[in-house]
């Protein structure tokens, strides 16, 4: 099968044998791949992974038990060993011993076939097409905030950023009822944004007028300081940049206005295939371009240009 490999140096579309399924483990024949910051991140040295790229993707079960063979399936990325403390605690996307697709010790979706554990996989609704169906993994990442911290309708909330994962949450927290105000550099991003309602203002206007909820999706290693100075006393601030780049971190704010710190990473599929059935988050406006696999490096090029949206790998 042809594959867009990570070597630690460069990105390599080559030739890898076909995953083998077994009782535990399904075959995926993927339909359709998304491209995130952090696989781009992954490629400037963040979590040291070697292997094939990607974890966001769609597609139909070729091989694994009898049951999931044919259908039309996502997968959640964190391959949990699943008898630890940690898994029996029902925290598997914790586990100690976890591999994660695409990211940490498991190859990913940016290929013709990926292997799945069979615990991990979850049916797409036939109302919801392979183009909603392949943003399930970033927007469970978002609906996770809800499950983190509860927003309380109403509630002033600030999301920093105007990318993919920053759409979405903003997107979320406004089902949730959060007057939700997006900041970002792109006005034609934050458009998207204003369209369902949601309140926006480039980041050079803001008045940078504290909230009780600020969410850091900037996918920058400034935007720490940013989203600190931007949360008001007593206040929670959530966490969604992974970047390979360290940044020198002042945690003093947090102490002096007693700040709540959330780290906040994978959630659970089930919100987002149901909310993406129910038409609540509209994902479409988010795709920029489309790339065939054979252009796979290419299509990596087009993601990291700033300012691009989502950009799919079509695969099958």
């Amino acid at each position: 099968m042809r594959a867009l490999l990570w070597d630690g140096a460069t990105v390599q579309l080559v030739d890898r044998a076909v995953p083998i399924a077994d009782e535990s483990m399904a075959v995926v024949r993927v339909h359709l791949a998304g491209i995130c910051n952090t696989d781009l991140e992954l490629t400037k040295g963040y979590m040291g992974f070697r292997g094939v790229l990607g974890h966001e993707f769609v597609g139909e079960v070729s091989d694994g038990p009898a049951p999931w063979r044919g259908r039309r399936v996502v997968g959640e990325i964190n391959f949990a060993c699943g008898h630890c403390a940690t898994c029996r605690a029902g925290r598997s996307r914790h586990c100690p011993a976890r591999r994660v697709m695409g990211i940490l010790g498991a190859d990913g979706a940016f290929a013709e076939y990926v292997a799945v554990p069979v615990a991990n996989l979850r049916a797409v609704p036939d109302t919801v097409g392979d183009d909603d169906a392949v943003f399930t993994e970033p927007l469970a990442a978002a609906f996770e905030i809800l499950a983190q911290i509860a927003v309380a309708p109403g509630v002033s909330a600030t999301v920093l950023g105007d990318g993919k994962l920053a759409q979405l949450t903003a997107q979320v927290l406004a089902q949730a009822g959060a007057r939700v105000l997006a900041v970002g550099k792109h006005d034609d991003k934050l458009a998207l944004l204003r369209r369902r309602g949601i309140d926006t203002v480039l980041l050079d206007a803001w008045r940078r007028t504290p909230a009780p909820l600020v969410v850091e999706a900037t996918g920058t290693a400034q935007g720490f300081a940013l989203a600190a100075a931007a949360t008001e006393p007593r206040g929670t601030l959530v966490l969604k940049s992974t970047v390979a780049t360290p940044a020198p971190l002042d945690l003093s704010p947090l102490v002096i206005n007693e700040i709540t710190l959330v780290g906040s990473r994978c959630g659970a599929f089930e919100p987002a295939l149901q909310a993406l059935a129910d038409g609540r988050v509209d994902v479409r406006p988010l795709i920029a371009a489309r790339h065939p696999l054979r252009e796979g490096i290419a299509a990596l090029q087009h993601a990291a240009q700033p300012g691009v949206l989502k950009v799919l790998i079509e695969i099958a």
